[in-house]
């Protein structure tokens, strides 16, 4: 063996192998130097530094609207949910994507597409009777079809179509000249006859194929700047479907919003933006956001864009309480419509429309420019609120209408300063009969209903029937700041808790409609058939320790499987068949440890694909070895 050579075979080795740590100690600098780089890459958001005044001051105007119009409308609404004569099970605006409708194809369904009896007034002047306050129409959908004279495609209402022209200039002036704020949804990611604009969502015909960084910059990058510089004062920004929209891809796009100063944006942009609201989509959420202004969009039937064979339509008593319910949360409530390709908009949301507008002509008060409820939950309605300078003022929405007479406020503390019906001090348009109104209220004192603090809060004496089946609204004036005790479901002196449906919060999402329903006189929460839906409840307790879980429910399959979560705690379930949906048998779920005394939180969640409808009255949780 020759050492010599050993030794620098030994030296180079290691020469080698210090140049490949230094080799890969500044790679590993570089990569710090670049994530620190990206970390510190300047926000796109031109409000990222506004203050919380300034804030408050842009988002005013949209806090204070609460309830507004959606339009879905496109060359989608010529096949109407139906292709080569067989219905699509989609909602209308998707029939190209989920028909799988080749882009050459679809694209003949334009020259069909003639809106002559298109009223952009009697839209605005229908929206304003319902009482709303903004619109927002689709300038673009999935489908790339611009409702506007693009210059950066002819795929547009002036070139593809025998209408040939631009359908958002004379919303916009319409909108104008009624004080409607208009806004502009926008689908920046899907666009399926564009190449490039087929995210991943969305993509079965080669003429969809192109690079999505190219589609952005030639062609949504450009609609966008012609969307907001066209058409005067544009006050939203409904940006929708963020996939595949990275930092880059969103930021070739949101520093266009600053060609409309004070413009409201969503947070389905993408790239890790929230923008200014949360967008839940065909549910209620049951206690709203906290802290983020958010807005429910909805459908009056179950498609947004026109579907001619989809008559599933809601209510007006259903779309009045989704609205009271919604700014009861602190929300607003975006109400689509789907006009035809004739440019109608349905008879049915027309009537429904009118029907709300009715209600609102009487009751607006309560809605517009009202904050959340102060109250944890309320059985026989929901309360929207109202700061004073020097008070306060609660509207108590009453769905269920007491046969007693008597409604209690749970958990309020203040001594009401007046309580009335709004129906019957409905500002008089005639200022004789306002004057004549004010006297009469003058001498007749200043409470129209009787209250008193009484154990658990303050009881209104209402009269015997109320005054609208829908909605009776009772105002109470407070001087001084409202203390309300939030009131949850306790302890009893043996130490169980009831959690009764009634005290639930529903979370239905994406058109689910889990709700109370009475059998036998007992409320249970039925119609509980989609997996999407959970349902929880706020609790206290005082006493810990370890508890069974056991139900009173109804299952009719064989098995029904969910979670169980309490606080940070989760288990799976299972409730087998007790014969019938109307079979109410008591089911041990399992046994969970509450180790604090104070308000904690349980939840109902169904495990997909193991999960059987199932109806249920009550949840009890009872110690364990005390």
């Amino acid at each position: 063996m020759d050492m010599k050579k050993d030794g620098n075979s030994f030296r180079m080795e290691t020469k080698t192998r210090r140049n490949s740590l230094l080799v890969l100690f500044i790679l590993w600098c570089g990569l710090c130097v670049s994530v620190l780089a990206a970390e510190a890459k300047p926000s796109s958001w031109p409000y990222e530094n506004e203050t919380q005044s300034q804030r408050d001051a842009r988002m005013e105007w949209w806090r204070q609207a609460r309830f507004g119009m959606f339009i879905h409308w496109g060359v989608y609404s010529v096949p109407a949910g139906t292709y080569n004569g067989k219905q699509i099970p989609c909602i209308g605006e998707w029939i190209m994507h989920d028909g799988k409708i080749p882009v050459t194809e679809y694209k003949t369904y334009a020259k069909e597409f003639n809106p002559v009896k298109y009223d952009p007034d009697a839209w605005v002047r229908l929206a304003k009777e319902a009482g709303m306050k903004y619109i927002v129409i689709t300038s673009k959908h999935h489908d790339g079809f611009a409702l506007f004279d693009s210059k950066v495609t002819d795929w547009d209402v002036v070139d593809a179509t025998p209408y040939g022209k631009d359908l958002l200039k004379p919303l916009a002036e319409a909108c104008k000249k009624h004080g409607i704020k208009l806004g502009f949804y926008y689908s920046q990611a899907q666009d399926w006859n564009h190449p490039g604009g087929a995210a991943s969502k969305g993509h079965w015909d080669p003429a969809q194929d192109g690079d999505m960084n190219e589609y952005i910059q030639k062609i949504a990058a450009p609609q966008v700047k012609e969307i907001l510089t066209h058409y005067g004062d544009i006050a939203i920004l409904w940006w929708d479907t963020p996939y595949d929209m990275n930092m880059e891809r969103a930021d070739m796009l949101q520093p266009l919003i600053t060609l409309q100063p004070g413009i409201i944006t969503n947070n389905r942009l993408g790239g890790g933006y929230r923008g200014d609201t949360e967008t839940p989509e065909q549910h209620i959420p049951a206690t709203g956001y906290k802290d983020r202004d958010w807005e429910t969009c909805m459908t009056m039937n179950n498609t947004w864009g026109f579907k001619s064979y989809d008559n599933n339509w809601k209510s007006a008593k259903v779309l009045i309480q989704n609205l009271v319910d919604i700014a009861s949360k602190g929300g607003n409530y975006l109400l689509n419509v789907g006009p035809t390709s004739l440019g109608e908009i349905p008879q049915p949301s027309v009537e429904r429309l009118r029907e709300i507008g009715k209600w609102m002509k009487v009751n607006g008060e309560s809605i517009y420019d009202t904050t959340a409820s102060p109250f944890a939950k309320l059985t026989w309605g929901r309360c929207t609120k109202k700061e004073l300078d020097n008070g306060a003022i609660l509207y108590l929405h009453v769905f269920d209408w007491p046969a007693d007479g008597t409604l209690i406020v749970p958990g309020l503390k203040n001594k009401a300063k007046e309580a009335y019906l709004l129906a019957n001090r409905k500002t008089e348009p005639n200022p004789v009969f306002a004057v004549l109104s004010a006297v009469f209220r003058l001498f007749a004192g200043p409470r129209d209903l009787k209250t008193e603090i009484v154990d658990g809060g303050v009881k209104v004496c209402l009269p015997q029937k109320p005054l609208d089946a829908i909605d009776t609204v009772v105002v109470l004036k407070f001087d001084g700041k409202l203390q309300v005790e939030k009131t949850l479901p306790k302890q009893s002196s043996d130490g169980t808790v009831i959690l009764s449906a009634d005290r639930a919060d529903i979370h239905n999402r994406m058109g689910s409609d889990a709700k109370l329903e009475t059998k036998d006189g007992i409320e249970s929460i039925g119609y509980w058939v989609s997996s999407r839906v959970c349902v929880d409840w706020l609790f206290q307790i005082d006493k810990p320790g370890r508890f069974e879980v056991t139900a009173d429910l109804a299952v009719d399959a064989a098995k029904s499987s969910f979670e169980i979560i309490i606080d940070d705690q989760k288990q799976n379930a299972e409730a087998a068949s007790t014969g019938g949906y109307d079979k109410f048998a008591k089911t041990k779920l399992g046994e969970i440890t509450l180790a604090q005394a104070g308000e904690h939180r349980l939840q109902i969640k169904p495990i997909e694909k193991q999960w059987q409808p199932i109806n249920l009255r009550t949840i009890l949780l009872t110690p364990i070895g005390n």
